[in-house]
């Protein structure tokens, strides 16, 4: 989403690196372009007034550190005062320690609220938590139907009464959870097109009823300014608890996260990162800022591994590396593994360096589906032993797989390739053994 704001940024950072001091000249000439990137990026116009204004004092302090790049104490200062703007800590969502607990999600027709709690209550799933789907929305069937069909996928229980009053729906749902030891009630309520009386009266009615733990407004990231003034709305009507950013994967320039802290004061808890229900990120304003600045976002690429990654399958894995038996069934789970983890290019970002390096590049989205045909193409003894695969075992497995035999002879020479890479990899971390010593 930050791909435009981060290439502006990194441009002006550029500027600097060939000066070889500080001066308050060429600190205004950088603010001005970093001015500018952020009202090109769709951030409020007050917000980003403020927040050069606090960049300014410690710029022109840094520039009397004489020992550090001039470009570097100037990206320090930007990270610390977006990490301030963003919110400073994490803000995690709320889960009172006596069930069950309210969250209430709103937001105008369309911002993601129906996805966005199928994957809240599979994020909670996955903490051990019972949580229940609440159809709150009667007045679009195809809303009940949707959350029926996402509770289905995720295998959590649905609490529906088709047309009944929301604020009806709501108060049985909430004691149809006290009664089935339920943790977690998270209550999908209608939204509109626009803003109106008779919604947020509804929603003050229901907040009233159930007070719940958390009000979450759920916010379209790709809409820029209208999801800022969205949000200001929502919460002078309801005093909102935090707000969920939906859609973050898009394509839009990224202003609406920039400004909605600024704005209503309130912490972003989560974000939405692509269409999958797993899909979902607590919002970490120092990774947020660094992504920003083009620094990648190490920590959270090691915790989608951690996830992604079963550690008895990596230590049964390591042991094959040790004694060179990494074969291609060994290959086609790890990119299972990897699938899980999100798309490539995203992970790649977050690699510090990496996400500049692969400007201007692409990836072929079936490229690793091409692999997986070929290897699935193959018997189990091919997969394993990948050196018994002559001119015959190709041309079928190229057949098997819709591929060529030209294909398939790149692809056994790139997983050779990476073979002697792993061993090498390996054999770094006893540099320095004897070699009777050596596991290889």
């Amino acid at each position: 989403m930050f791909d435009s704001l981060t290439e502006k940024l990194e441009a002006t950072f550029k500027k600097l690196r060939g000066l070889g001091t500080l001066t308050e000249s060429n600190i205004q000439d950088a603010l001005k372009d970093i001015r500018r990137a952020l009202l090109e990026a769709d951030v409020n116009y007050k917000v980003v007034r403020d927040f050069i204004a606090d960049i300014q004092g410690d710029a022109v302090g840094a520039a009397t550190v004489r020992s550090v790049d001039p470009s570097q104490q100037i990206v320090k200062v930007v990270h610390d005062k977006l990490v301030k703007l963003l919110g400073d800590k994490t803000a995690d969502v709320y889960v009172s320690e006596h069930p069950p607990s309210v969250i209430m999600l709103c937001g105008l027709q369309g911002s993601g609220k129906t996805t966005l709690a199928a994957k809240l209550g599979l994020h909670y799933k996955k903490k051990n938590k019972k949580p229940l789907l609440v159809a709150a929305d009667p007045y679009r069937p195809a809303a009940i139907k949707q959350l029926q069909t996402l509770g289905k996928q995720v295998d959590i229980a649905v609490f529906e009464k088709g047309q009944a009053r929301p604020q009806d729906i709501c108060r049985e749902a909430f004691d149809f959870a006290s009664k089935n030891f339920v943790d977690l009630v998270i209550l999908d309520t209608a939204g509109r097109l626009h803003i109106d009386d008779e919604l947020m009266t509804e929603l003050a009615d229901i907040k009233a009823l159930l007070k719940p733990q958390e009000i979450l407004l759920v916010a379209d990231a790709m809409t820029g300014q209208d999801a800022v003034n969205v949000a200001r709305q929502f919460h002078e009507r309801l005093n909102i608890t935090g707000v969920a950013l939906s859609k973050m994967d898009g394509d839009a320039r990224g202003g609406a996260a920039l400004s909605i802290r600024a704005v209503t004061g309130c912490p972003i808890k989560l974000v939405g990162t692509g269409e999958k229900l797993t899909d979902l990120e607590p919002f970490h304003p120092d990774r947020m800022a660094s992504r920003i600045l083009g620094m990648g976002d190490i920590v959270s690429l090691v915790e989608k591994a951690q996830e992604a990654v079963d550690v008895e399958d990596a230590e049964k894995l390591e042991k094959k590396l040790r004694k060179q038996q990494f074969t291609l069934e060994d290959f086609y789970d790890q990119m299972q593994q990897i699938k899980k983890m999100g798309p490539l290019e995203s992970l790649l970002e977050m690699i510090p360096g990496v996400g500049k390096a692969m400007k201007g590049m692409t990836f072929d989205p079936n490229a690793l589906k091409r692999v997986e045909a070929m290897i699935l193409s193959m018997t189990l003894e091919e997969r394993r032993n990948p050196q018994i695969i002559n001119g015959s075992r190709r041309r079928r497995i190229a057949q098997g797989s819709g591929t060529s035999v030209q294909d398939i002879n790149r692809m056994l020479k790139q997983f050779e390739q990476m073979k002697k890479m792993l061993k090498n990899v390996h054999k770094m971390r006893f540099k320095g053994l004897p070699k009777d010593l050596m596991p290889f």
